[in-house]
């Protein structure tokens, strides 16, 4: 009788812990959906449009050829007349690769990471884009459409710094970068003068100007906001904003030269 009733004892000892383990692993499933973030939805009956022109005075700068005869295929992708690309300006003044985004205003709010990545490719011995934007969190893949080894290397300082080869046709890379990080240098140990700039912010209103200067921030919620202009050799500026509901703003930026 003693051992019927320890066996007993034993399963029942055992049952519970089976549904303490159940319950446990309930609780942490039911915990872990509760902690995900509440999302900030902009309402589409209040939300603003940002939009402008950036442009360039004073001398333009000459663009300087690119020494490519190093790499043959390189220099073949721009039929020997590749010119530097840091300062960009068409024949009525307007600058292209300048990053803007929100820089204060949305604290407090958190914004859901877009699914679609966020491409830089390699193609003509160039990173295209040269100057682009990506949530914290997001996908970055870095493709090779060169017939060339590359070498994808950001300079991240807030973020984890990487460096990573890829050969022609081989599959594209994903990254990501957790932090806030306005700009991150990426370069290519293999090719000098290819160069990339990251700006990565923790909500979606951020753009590049075009070849035109000109871009555009939708879908901005109403608010005050302190805007930043950034290019990587005539610096940054800042503009402060006031945004009423179903509004459209345009706000413009001048960078001047010697």
């Amino acid at each position: 009788m003693r051992r019927i009733h320890s066996l007993t004892l034993f399963c029942g000892i055992g049952l519970l812990a089976g549904c303490s383990a159940t319950t446990t692993k309930d609780s942490t499933a039911k915990s872990k959906k509760e902690a995900e973030p509440a999302y900030f939805r902009v309402d589409p009956g209040t939300a603003a449009g940002l939009n402008g022109t950036v442009r360039f005075t004073g001398r333009k700068p000459p663009r300087k050829a690119i020494d490519m005869s190093g790499d043959p295929a390189c220099g073949e992708a721009h039929h020997g007349k590749a010119l530097d690309e840091s300062v960009v300006v068409n024949s009525t003044g307007a600058l292209a690769n300048v990053f803007i985004y929100i820089k204060s205003g949305l604290e407090g709010k958190t914004f859901e990471v877009p699914a679609t990545p966020v491409t830089l490719d390699q193609r003509g011995c160039w990173f295209q884009p040269r100057v682009f934007g990506i949530q914290t969190g997001q996908t970055l893949q870095v493709t090779n459409s060169d017939p060339v080894t590359h070498n994808v290397h950001p300079l991240a300082q807030v973020n984890r710094e990487w460096n990573h080869s890829q050969g022609p046709g081989e599959d594209p890379l994903a990254r990501k970068f957790p932090r806030h990080e306005v700009m991150i240098r990426v370069k290519c140990n293999i090719h000098s003068w290819m160069r990339a700039f990251i700006g990565v912010v923790e909500h979606p209103y951020f753009a590049v100007s075009g070849s035109g200067g000109t871009f555009q921030i939708p879908n901005v919620p109403p608010g005050d906001y302190v805007v930043e202009a950034w290019h990587e050799t005539l610096g940054a500026q800042e503009q402060k904003i006031s945004v009423a509901p179903s509004s459209k703003i345009e706000i413009n930026f001048t960078f001047k030269g010697e």
